[in-house]
């Protein structure tokens, strides 16, 4: 039947993987200082987290093909044209959903959707040049998804471009030009099968995890900066304490991958993945309501 193939082809849609990159939305809302609709916010996560994102899982997986385990899942399902499908209609919920808001913001989402199929199209495929593919990944998922998340909600442009914001951006970019490689790492036979350089395909496995401790520690001392700028220091020390357990996971990870390269696997990087995600939306959620209450 029909409807029990595309039930079959949802998961490759990968909506609880999406989720893990809500710390941006958190982050963006939390760098506001000027009031919001509640109501507006949740539409933004909803067009992003629910629909953008796994639009473009959806797309990625269909042009992979998979035969390992991919973000947020350990054994994939055969792709389908069902799944293609599935991707034009979360697009297209995507972009009208996000009109209910502003054009703008829907303007920004139809960027994003085409430019991550740029990424994994077999006529363009970003995917196959590490440099290319980080840089858009980074940028887009980063600095990108923070100023639209903003923009989504209404925010004035005076509050968005504001120096103090634009460096917070780039934070965002910064700590997911930490985070990016690491979702790469066990997947290197998958990739090389299918001709594609990764970034950490090139950086090899203790090389992933040395270039990500520096990525992170850049953005940390970046936020810091920021943070000291906006005189904000109650804010810094909400993300120290929320991110003690992933700077201690990331180490011991880290060092056990040092002995033994087949720690660099698919479970312990879904743990890191989860952790990093629930401690940072943690963080800027309480900074976020002490900017509401």
């Amino acid at each position: 039947m029909p409807f029990a193939a595309y039930r079959r082809a949802l998961p490759l849609l990968r909506i609880p993987f999406s989720v893990y990159l809500m710390p941006i939305f958190w982050f963006g809302l939390s760098a506001l200082r000027q009031p919001f609709s509640p109501a507006r916010a949740a539409g933004v996560f909803i067009v992003l987290h629910l629909l953008a994102y796994p639009a473009s899982n959806g797309y990625n997986s269909y042009y992979d093909r998979d035969e390992g385990s991919i973000g947020g899942l350990k054994i994939p399902p055969k792709v389908s044209a069902e799944l293609l499908h599935l991707v034009w209609l979360f697009d297209a919920l995507a972009v009208g959903g996000a009109l209910l808001l502003n054009w703008w913001f829907a303007l920004l989402v139809a960027i994003y959707l085409l430019v991550s199929k740029a990424y994994s199209y077999e006529g363009i495929r970003l995917k196959k040049y590490p440099l290319a593919s980080t840089v858009v990944v980074v940028v887009f998922q980063g600095l990108y998804t923070f100023l639209m998340t903003q923009i989504g909600v209404g925010a004035s442009p005076a509050e968005i471009y504001h120096p103090q914001n634009l460096l917070l951006a780039l934070v965002s970019t910064l700590f997911l030009c930490g985070s990016y490689p690491l979702t790469q790492v066990y997947q290197h036979q998958e990739d090389s099968r299918r001709g594609d350089q990764t970034l950490s395909l090139r950086l090899g496995i203790r090389g992933t995890f040395v270039f990500a401790g520096l990525g992170l520690l850049l953005g940390a001392t970046t936020l810091a900066a920021a943070y000291f700028w906006r005189r904000e220091l109650p804010n810094l020390l909400l993300f120290l304490l929320a991110t003690g357990p992933v700077t201690f996971l990331f180490l011991r990870w880290a060092r056990a991958v040092w002995h033994d390269a087949r720690v660099a696997d698919f479970d312990h990087t879904m743990r890191m993945n989860q952790v990093s995600s629930l401690c940072l939306s943690v963080a800027f959620v309480l900074m976020l309501l002490r900017h509401l209450l």
